[in-house]
């Protein structure tokens, strides 16, 4: 039998002084997915030619189980590198700005950083489980700089407090899309209200970006120098400039909510004035309670079924009750069958509704003030209301015959 052949000898390590380590930062796009940025290591080798992006935030529609995954939290994201100066082409054509931040590595820490972004694009190792805001593409950008600097980075920017909190650049950050802004609104827990550290607060890459300017490292002297050696813009885009502070909505939502809760007092006032009930009366009521009660339903899986850490203790479930499907129902079949019995079991719920979300209310008043909130307040108490003054007005009338008062239909 022939021999086999001597197997290849692994490539050289790369020397690291012909290399040249940049931070790509690319701005906020269009699709929901693009709207808190973008980042890459790149590394750029002189010796070999070469120039390579490494980027954290790959995903895969068609991977197995995509969707299932997504809602249980358990999203499989992987690292690749692509061509540098493709990836920048890549990202200007789609209207997105890009920044590199050149940055002050010793050559054995260009090396280490190179041969170690190299091992983490093996099919093996490239895969991990993705968090929106402790494990993502910027975060891991961040972790493969701190390991080569030896925690340097870590202990620059993890002492440094901010004010804002995970909610908050959330906030601002979707509020191009105001259905997305809300979405993201009612899932988000307590747990995303805590005020971050600099060093947490760069799980957004153009927070990462600032923050490298806030540290030094050893030159070769040994003296402090700053970590980015310098920046420049590779491309402009023409889009607005990313917020810098969420919207103060919530007189919108408040008198959406108040236009909702007059709804619900104008059917329940129809159905006395008419002597019965109609579906007509309470459609807006029904709707609401519908739509709001499967909503509670979800953020109770959310908090209590999946991995979606900051889905847990969210104070909308009170906001948003389960018992809104009993009221939708009951509420409807009082009004469609003029059922005094379904009457009662609507006014109960409502009336529950009304508590719950008083209950969010007080919460307010405890120690920490509660969720932060107040646009999802400013939704859902008066229409609440609405909904348990239609079920009042239901409830009068359902059962009564109009030919003799006070009389109940068999």
């Amino acid at each position: 039998l022939a021999q086999p052949a001597p197997a290849p000898a692994p490539p050289a390590a790369p020397d690291g002084a012909a290399l040249t380590v940049f931070l790509m930062t690319m701005g906020p796009g269009e699709l929901s997915w693009e709207r808190f940025g973008h980042n890459a290591v790149w590394i750029v080798d002189r010796a070999r030619g070469t120039s390579r992006a490494y980027n954290w935030g790959v995903f895969d529609f068609q991977q197995e189980n995509f969707y299932l995954n997504f809602a249980r939290g358990r999203m499989r994201y992987y690292m690749a590198g692509y061509d540098g100066r493709r990836t920048v082409d890549f990202y200007a054509r789609a209207n997105r700005s890009v920044w590199v931040q050149e940055l002050r590595l010793a050559p054995a820490q260009r090396a280490e950083l190179a041969a170690a972004l190299a091992r983490n694009e093996r099919p093996e190792e490239r895969e991990y489980r993705y968090d929106y805001y402790q494990d993502n593409c910027s975060t891991r950008a961040r972790d493969a700089l701190d390991r080569v600097l030896g925690g340097r980075l870590r202990a620059a920017l993890d002492t440094i407090p901010t004010t804002a909190s995970w909610r908050f650049h959330t906030r601002r950050l979707t509020q191009p899309d105001p259905l997305l802004y809300t979405g993201l609104q009612l899932l988000l827990g307590r747990r995303t209200d805590r005020p971050l550290s600099v060093w947490e607060a760069a799980f957004l890459p153009m927070e990462l970006k600032q923050a490298m300017w806030r540290v030094q490292v050893p030159g070769p002297d040994g003296r402090l120098e700053p970590l980015v050696i310098g920046e420049k813009t590779l491309f402009q885009s023409t889009r607005a400039a990313e917020p810098l502070v969420p919207p103060a909505w919530w007189p919108r939502y408040l008198v959406l909510g108040l236009a909702l809760g007059l709804l619900g007092v104008g059917g329940g006032w129809l159905a006395r004035r008419r002597g019965r009930p109609a579906p007509v009366d309470v459609a807006v009521p029904v709707l609401w309670s519908g739509v709001t009660g499967a909503a509670g339903l979800l953020l109770a899986w959310l908090w209590l079924g999946t991995d979606h850490a900051v889905a847990a203790a969210n104070e909308n479930v009170l906001l948003l009750p389960v018992t809104g499907l009993a009221t939708a129902w009951a509420l409807w079949r009082a009004a469609r069958r003029d059922d005094a019995s379904a009457a009662r079991v609507a006014l109960a719920c409502a009336l529950l509704g009304v508590v719950l979300a008083g209950a969010a209310l007080l919460a307010k008043a405890a120690p920490g003030g509660g969720q932060d909130n107040g646009e999802v307040l400013a939704l859902c108490l008066p229409a609440q209301a609405g909904v348990l003054a239609a079920a009042a007005g239901v409830r009068r009338v359902a059962g009564v015959s109009p030919a003799t008062p006070g009389a109940r239909r068999s």
